[in-house]
C-alpha cells in the first residue's frame, strides 16, 4: 500500500523501489538522506539515538520544527504498525483516505516534507 502509493505521487519507481527497500541505494538530496537516516535509526534501535543525531539534522539544514515533525512522523508510523501488527488487526476501509486527505491538506503546504503539486 505505501510502495503504490509512493510510486503514484512521485512517478518515479526506481525511486519508490529503493525507498521501500533500501534507501540507501537511491539517489537522493543530502536532506532527505539526513531524515531517512535518521528515521531508520530512530525505528531500529531508538535507544542508540543521542544528540549527535540531532545535531546531523541540524548540519542538513533541518530547524527545530522540521526535526520535531520528522521525531513525530516517525514515532507515529513506529507506534501504529506495532500496536496494529501486535493485536493483529488490520486498518479499516477507508482509514487510509484520512492519511491522503492530510497529506493533500495541511502537510501540502509544507514544502520540505513533500513536493507541492503543480
Amino acid at each position: 500500500m505505501h510502495g503504490a502509493g509512493l510510486r503514484r505521487e512521485s512517478s518515479d519507481d526506481a525511486l519508490a523501489s529503493h525507498v521501500m527497500h533500501d534507501y540507501t541505494e537511491a539517489n537522493l538530496d543530502p536532506q532527505t538522506r539526513a531524515i531517512l537516516d535518521y528515521a531508520f535509526k530512530l525505528t531500529i534501535a531508538p535507544s542508540d539515538v543521542h544528540h549527535d543525531d540531532f545535531m546531523k539534522l541540524k548540519e542538513a539544514g533541518l530547524d527545530d520544527q522540521q526535526i520535531l515533525s520528522t521525531v513525530l512522523i516517525t514515532s507515529t508510523f513506529n507506534f501504529m504498525t506495532r500496536l496494529a501488527d501486535g493485536l493483529g488487526v488490520e486498518p479499516a476501509p477507508g482509514r487510509q483516505g484520512l492519511v491522503e486527505e492530510w497529506l493533500t491538506g495541511p502537510a501540502r503546504d509544507k514544502t520540505w516534507l513533500m513536493k507541492p503539486k503543480s
